[in-house]
């Protein structure tokens, strides 16, 4: 959050619309904490802030959120290998041929090089420092009201479809599209997401 924060300084950039997704929504939602009075909307896929979002895929991790031994630690290495970065990519997909075999092979050259692993399994067990914010997320919702854009892939296993729907309860006014998608829905439903984001944005930003 830090190293955006200062990026987005840098670019001089003093107000934005965000795009939060995957680890990026709790970046993101911390950076909205930070500054509040820059955030010009939210466009939201598949990024969770409520406990209703952390479903069974999380249990091992959560696990290790709770005691962080070894033992549990070797138990999510399975979460940074090929079969699991492609299951990301593939399941749950409206349109399996639309996602190119580039996506799991770049990814997992990267996960891939030496000591990633480990960084890797450290991001995991840090990502139970989000859960203690959710509160102050879902404050800032209801405090700021920011115009929000949900779409989501209702097939994602990691942070499933049930993960999108309390957001209406601080964000009444959040315009939803739950998508027949999986966890990298902008992979499968360019055609579909591409056109909701720039309305959305016309309307509520770009005016």
């Amino acid at each position: 959050t830090n190293i955006v924060d200062k990026l987005t300084e840098k670019v001089g950039a003093d107000r934005y619309s965000m795009y939060v997704m995957d680890y990026g929504a709790p970046i993101g939602y911390r950076l909205a904490l930070k500054h509040p009075e820059r955030v010009e909307s939210l466009i939201v896929q598949n990024g969770n802030a409520y406990t209703e979002g952390l479903a069974a895929f999380w249990d091992p991790i959560r696990a290790y959120w709770a005691e962080k031994t070894p033992e549990r630690r070797e138990a999510l290495a399975g979460l940074v290998t090929l079969e699991t970065t492609k299951f990301q990519y593939t399941d749950g997909m409206g349109d399996v041929a639309h996602i190119s075999p580039d996506n799991w092979v770049v990814d997992q050259a990267l996960l891939d090089r030496p000591g990633n692993k480990d960084i890797q399994l450290d991001l995991l067990g840090d990502y139970g420092s989000n859960v203690p914010l959710y509160p102050q997320f879902q404050a800032f919702f209801r405090e700021r009201q920011p115009p929000t854009l949900i779409v989501w892939g209702k097939n994602d296993k990691i942070f499933p479809e049930p993960g999108a729907h309390p957001y209406l309860r601080d964000l009444p006014n959040a315009e939803m599209h739950i998508l027949d998608s999986g966890h990298f829905a902008l992979e499968d439903k360019l055609d579909m997401m591409a056109p909701l984001i720039r309305d959305f944005l016309d309307r509520k930003v770009c005016n």
